[in-house]
């Protein structure tokens, strides 16, 4: 549950069979790479390149790209597939024992041997560190790890946890030597010793370099011989000048909102030779509301907003359309999604029908509230969301809103004091399954601190849903979820964000590393060369 309620800047759900080893650089990869090197530019940081510390955005880009995980997932897809397995699957019907078969072969970029052992040790380790900054808590339903082969994982689950194969396929899954990373401390000399289809090479304050990795085995074909990734340290205007002037091939993650819509219409306009290529993202903000504030607990005061907020305006005037309305709590591209909002509450504002759900409370006189927001942690757009949202909800002569905002360490320590009535959180998923957006915020112990609680969806819906392999078996159960969502209204889904990329026009691919699963694949990115 990255993070995180975390922002993506300008962002962020059957896959194929693996293929088996057949061989140096055939079907598993190509052992050189092919095509140009290539420079990117990211205003991000990458935070850790342990990947038991690593819990952010940009240090997930460079676990995916250096580390293999037992399962991956394909361009263009939310199934996993087989990594640095063979195969994996549950041995049980009620998805608490998961088993993986390790593909023959397989090293470490140092050369030592990559097998059960280093498997059992990385997700071992990362629970024993349990850094506050690191994917441990994806990893609490692992009971035990067996390993009665060199090649055999069995993880043995506490819970029945079907979305534990999208767990693993992701950045938590990291397989790290256990030869070169202490079991019980994090590795602090920003190397990376790993398995994946680059190598990290060198990293500093102001760039990193990766380069193929000839020995790599697996799915991946890299389309370039290496990367270089300059980092801008959030410096946005920097970052847009220098894919302008072509000191990056290409720009990803922090462009400013009015960059992008500046760089799309000279795109459009044939202006300089860039191309600003929009992919699918999963981030997602919402207003959330207190369940025990006098003012927002009123389910009649909830459903008047519903009926009020215009999010179509909200993208176009705020975000720039760098953004899309969102209607329900799964967003579109995640297996489930429906749009329960939008049929209840419709998408123009309802002044009538607002005020109807407030007299039926009981509620005559304006309807006095705050909305509370920080200005950073969630995107530059919050504060200025949260006012257009107020402007709108005052226009229809029901509402008096306010609008106010404090520092992240202030924001999060009223949220989870009850102070606020209603407040606005971002989530990036950690894996592109409706579990991800469901359990966290409306499971036992929900992040969102609002205390909303429904027997209905913590003792049967959510519980049915995570013993349930086939995750197209769980659609049904899902929509019921957000049903049921839009009919209390606890939270109101405002806007599901797209995920950006700016580049030269001899960069091609990006089109394969910008989708809803929010893997930044370094190896589908080529350059044409200059002859």
């Amino acid at each position: 549950m990255r993070k995180r309620d975390q922002w993506l800047a300008a962002p962020l759900g059957a896959g194929l069979a693996a293929a088996l080893l057949t061989g140096c650089g055939s079907e598993d990869g190509d052992a050189a790479g092919t095509g140009e090197h290539v420079v990117m530019g990211m205003s991000d940081e990458v935070l850790a390149t342990d990947p038991a510390s690593g819990y952010d955005p940009g240090s997930w880009l460079l676990f995916n790209n250096v580390f293999q995980s037992l399962l991956s997932f394909p361009k263009g897809s939310t199934t996993p597939q087989p990594e640095a397995a063979e195969k994996c699957s549950f041995k049980d019907n009620t998805s608490r024992v998961y088993s993986c078969t390790l593909k023959n072969g397989l090293t470490f970029t140092n050369g030592h041997p990559l097998t059960s052992e280093d498997v059992k040790y990385s997700f071992e380790r990362t629970k024993r560190i349990n850094d506050p900054n690191g994917p441990a808590l994806m990893l609490t339903s692992i009971g035990s790890i067996d390993t009665p082969d060199k090649r055999t994982v069995v993880f043995n689950l506490k819970d029945s946890d079907a979305t534990f194969p999208q767990k693993i396929a992701s950045g938590a899954g990291s397989i790290v030597d256990h030869e070169e990373y202490p079991a019980d401390k994090l590795r602090t000399d920003h190397k990376a010793i790993g398995s994946g289809v680059y190598k990290l090479d060198s990293f500093t304050k102001g760039e990193a370099d990766f380069s193929v990795n000839g020995d790599y085995r697996g799915p991946a074909k890299p389309k370039n011989s290496g990367l270089t990734l300059k980092f801008f340290h959030g410096a946005q205007a920097r970052l847009k000048s220098a894919v302008q002037k072509g000191d990056v091939d290409l720009a990803y993650r922090g462009l400013a909102m009015r960059d992008l819509a500046d760089l799309q219409a000279q795109s459009l306009g044939g202006g300089k030779s860039l191309n600003v290529v929009e992919g699918t993202g999963a981030e997602v903000q919402h207003l959330v509301f207190n369940m025990k504030d006098p003012v927002a607990g009123k389910l009649g005061v909830r459903k008047a907003m519903a009926y009020l907020i215009d999010r179509s305006t909200l993208v176009r005037d705020v975000y720039k359309r760098t953004a899309e309305p969102l209607y329900s709590v799964v967003p579109a591209g995640i297996t489930g999604h429906n749009t329960a909002f939008y049929d209840k509450y419709g998408d123009r504002p309802q002044p009538a029908k607002a005020k109807q759900a407030l007299r039926e409370e009981g509620i005559t006189g304006k309807v006095k509230l705050t909305l509370w927001g920080t200005p950073i942690r969630y995107g530059p757009g919050t504060v200025p969301g949260l006012r257009q949202i107020a402007e709108q909800l005052n226009a229809s002569g029901l509402f008096d809103v306010d609008v106010k905002s404090a520092d992240v360490a202030t924001y999060e320590k009223g949220v989870a004091g009850g102070k606020y009535g209603v407040y606005v959180k971002g989530w990036v998923p950690d894996y592109p399954d409706p579990d991800n957006f469901v359990a966290p915020f409306f499971g036992a112990g929900n992040v969102l601190a609002n205390h909303y609680t429904s027997p209905r969806l913590t003792a049967q819906l959510i519980p049915a849903t995570a013993e349930q392999p086939s995750r197209e078996a769980t659609v049904g159960d899902f929509q019921r979820i957000q049903d049921i969502i839009a009919d209390e209204v606890p939270m109101l889904p405002l806007w599901q964000g797209k995920q950006y990329a700016v580049a030269q026009d001899d960069i091609t691919g990006l089109q394969w590393t910008l989708d809803s699963s929010t893997v930044f694949r370094f190896w589908e990115i080529g350059k044409s060369s200059d002859s």
